[in-house]
């Protein structure tokens, strides 16, 4: 079965190579935010050939084609998602590491409202608050 990764990486005329499946099979699949490491492990588990560079190349050319988007959630590693999700925002456990994916409809609205406030349109956005677990 053809990951939607796979069929937008088609789309926009990149060649897929073997490799470049099973990576974008595994990102499809992710139910995280994983870093190029995680990547790799699983990767590797289906394609023992695939190299830690390989991962790094692969998934900078997904970027750079906005198939995934490339977080950097405060804890030294880059992290990855694919763009085929409808728009969330992310709350990070500062403690655990934990991302939690979330959509608010009143941030949304009070977003727009700020920006139209300072005289702009609101085209894109990306929120991430950072916190700790209320014991």
């Amino acid at each position: 079965m053809t990951s939607w990764i796979e069929k937008k990486c088609t789309e926009r005329g990149l060649r897929m190579t073997d490799q470049r499946k099973v990576i974008a099979k595994v990102l499809s699949e992710a139910n995280d935010h994983p870093d190029a490491e995680d990547l790799y492990s699983r990767a590797s588990t289906i394609d023992p050939k695939i190299s830690l560079a390989t991962v790094y190349r692969t998934v900078r050319l997904f970027s750079e084609a906005g198939i995934i988007e490339t977080h950097d959630f405060r804890d030294g590693r880059a992290r990855y998602e694919t763009t085929d999700d409808d728009h969330h925002d992310h709350l990070i456990d500062v403690t655990t590491g934990d991302v939690i994916e979330f959509v608010d409809d009143e941030i949304e609205q009070l977003q727009h409202k700020i920006a139209e406030k300072l005289g702009y349109e609101l085209v894109d956005h990306r929120l991430e608050l950072y916190g700790r677990k209320i014991k």
